[in-house]
């Protein structure tokens, strides 16, 4: 794979729509997953909103904007050409449809519907990670990035597989006949969501788009740091799993401190590439800040949990007082920064590149407006700092609901800005990306 955009072979990428239709997907997941947060928080609505709030911001914002862009840029930088365009439409159909269901299960308590919706998702990502895996076809055997994304496929397969058998198991009891409890599959399943899945697609990214984007290379420590990172996350993700599923504290405590270990050691290299940065600085560097503090303070906030106790449920995130730094200051906010740069960057190699050096034509970040991108990005830090706050009990848990509100405010501007580079700069609506029928079934 390369680092730098002009050796990108952008011919082999899929069509406009299949990214983008993933991402406006994802991000209408993540506005479900805040109202439903806010209800969970004011309400006694169900027993399970909680479990659907998650399940719609992991499973629906950020699996399905991971599905997008592993979908655009594993051609890209691999210099291949995606194995099927009409399984990455398909793969997206059934993902929405499953998770759609299953999350209005989940808050009506119709549990009898969970398992049928759970394979529906299950297909989905499955064809997800078929289409990918056959799209990997290295000349020369998997670099860096490569092996995370399929190290992160290999979690999906897994845990879509056990998040089946969750959701038959509130009603069919099918671990009655296995050595394995509800709980401990439970502990299984969102380690190897949020860990193995999208953490590690995370920092297989950041190798690729860390350096694309601040015009820097990995040298010196980042060398020692890159291989150390790799095999902590691959074998703690491994063991944290493993521990947690046969309630093995050992493992499960090893596994942990490797989890951490690894992601030390991406937060070190990304502040190396920012404070090497080569290029002016953007929403999406900004929002890198963010993550590297956010990684670090998680980090070092859950060693001392996981050592004491990998396996409690309070504990499957790490220390529950950095749980929002996690989840939403670490992968939210990498999340959006990257398509801060990802959506204008594809729109702007499909409508301007070919007109580079004949006309003039506007630059990748002019294509969204800055004052909005400033004004979003201060309403997401301060949405991020009241939840943290709220978490560490810095502040009472009523001012979760106002956390998670302001974070919707940026999210809310966030969406009006992307969707205005598309409406204003690519010959395809957002309506016509999310439902034209034409365009689905002949990219």
């Amino acid at each position: 794979m390369s680092a730098l955009p002009g050796s990108l072979e952008l011919d082999s990428q899929p069509p406009l729509t299949v990214p983008l239709r993933h991402f406006f997907v994802g991000l209408a997941f993540l506005c479900v997953a805040l109202i439903v947060g806010v209800i969970d928080q004011l309400f006694t609505f169900s027993a399970f909103t909680s479990a659907a709030h998650l399940h719609l911001l992991l499973a629906g914002w950020v699996c399905v904007t991971i599905m997008g862009a592993m979908t655009q840029f594993v051609p890209v930088w691999s210099g291949t050409h995606i194995h099927s365009r009409w399984l990455a439409n398909v793969q997206l159909l059934f993902v929405t449809v499953g998770l759609s269901g299953f999350a209005v299960a989940l808050v009506l308590s119709w549990l009898p519907a969970l398992g049928a919706f759970g394979l529906t998702m299950l297909v989905g990502f499955w064809l997800f990670v078929y289409n990918l895996l056959r799209t990997l076809t290295p000349r020369g055997g998997l670099d860096v990035t490569e092996r995370h994304f399929v190290f992160a496929l290999g979690c999906f397969v897994i845990l879509t597989t056990i998040g089946v058998l969750l959701a038959l198991n509130v009603t069919h009891n099918v671990t009655e006949s296995v050595p394995v409890t509800h709980g401990s599959l439970l502990g299984a399943h969102l380690t190897l969501a949020v860990f193995g899945a999208v953490m590690t697609t995370i920092y297989g990214a950041i190798y690729q788009l860390g350096t694309m984007f601040t015009q820097t290379k990995l040298h010196g420590i980042d060398h020692q740091l890159q291989s150390l990172e790799e095999i902590a996350q691959y074998s703690g993700v491994a063991l944290l799993a493993i521990g947690r599923l046969l309630e093995h504290a050992f493992l499960a405590r090893i596994g942990g401190l490797l989890v951490l270990l690894a992601a030390g050691s991406v937060a070190v290299i990304m502040g190396r590439k920012l404070l090497e940065m080569q290029v002016a600085w953007t929403p999406m560097h900004r929002r890198y800040v963010v993550v590297i503090c956010s990684l670090a303070l998680w980090a070092v906030g859950s060693g001392v949990t996981w050592v004491s106790d990998s396996l409690a449920y309070d504990h499957l995130f790490g220390n529950p007082a950095t749980t929002h730094a996690l989840l939403i200051g670490v992968i939210g906010f990498i999340v959006l920064g990257t398509l801060y740069h990802i959506i204008p960057f594809i729109i702007w190699i499909n409508q301007y590149s070919d007109r580079l050096g004949l006309e003039k034509v506007p630059m990748v970040d002019d294509l969204y407006n800055e004052r909005i991108a400033i004004v979003e990005f201060s309403l997401l830090l301060v949405g991020l700092v009241i939840l943290i706050c709220t978490d560490a009990q810095l502040l009472s848990s009523q001012f979760g609901v106002i956390g998670l509100s302001v974070f919707g405010a940026g999210v809310f501007l966030f969406i009006t800005n992307m969707g205005s580079v598309v409406y204003r700069h690519s010959t395809y609506s957002v309506q016509g990306l999310l439902f034209g029928a034409e365009a689905v079934f002949r990219d």
